[in-house]
């Protein structure tokens, strides 16, 4: 059934975690199709046996926030998956003002903990903001050590003098003993 009930479109974010197998993609861009909502921007990923997905999605009818989440219910009793539903604030805009500077900040280097966590703070304290995390954790073809691999893109205010965050981010890396490199995007 579509639905189009010519009212205010209204933004949700959706995320759904379930067990990785065929169609679990195919069931959210169903639901999503047979709401009469419109996919604007995801993130879908396996960890592990685990299927994770971020929708940012929209749709028409004064009801629609009802008939997303009794919709989501079906899905998480039918197919075992764990579905979260966030209305955005109308008019809300993004955390960075307009204007600020791209820039990437890739790390590499022996698993250690404390790399995400001193990384993303050095970021968030020069003013940054993150816009997309992304790592994994590999390993090491010749000696068989566990290699985690990192790359953050984020905003910097154009107030911001990026060779502060760099020298910051150089202290990180001598202190945990891996690669990191910051560069413009």
């Amino acid at each position: 059934m579509i639905y189009n009930r010519g009212t205010v479109r209204r933004h949700f974010i959706l995320t759904a975690i379930g067990k990785d197998r065929p169609g679990i993609v195919a069931d959210l861009a169903e639901m999503v199709f047979d709401l009469g909502c419109n996919l604007e921007t995801s993130s879908m990923i396996n960890l592990g046996s685990e299927f994770a997905t971020m929708l940012l999605l929209s749709g028409r009818g004064d009801d629609l926030h009802q008939r997303l989440h009794m919709t989501c219910k079906h899905l998480e009793y039918e197919k075992g998956m764990t579905i979260f539903i966030k209305p955005i604030e109308e008019g809300a805009g993004p955390a960075s003002p307009p204007g600020g500077r791209p820039f990437r900040v890739r790390t590499m280097g022996e698993d250690k903990a404390g790399i995400v966590a001193r990384t993303a703070r050095a970021i968030a304290d020069a003013g940054g903001n993150i816009l997309e995390l992304t790592s994994h954790l590999k390993t090491a073809a010749s000696t068989g050590t566990p290699l985690y691999e990192m790359e953050i893109r984020f905003d910097l205010p154009r107030s911001v003098d990026p060779d502060g965050l760099r020298r910051t981010l150089q202290a990180i890396e001598e202190s945990l003993h891996i690669d990191i490199t910051l560069s413009p995007v």
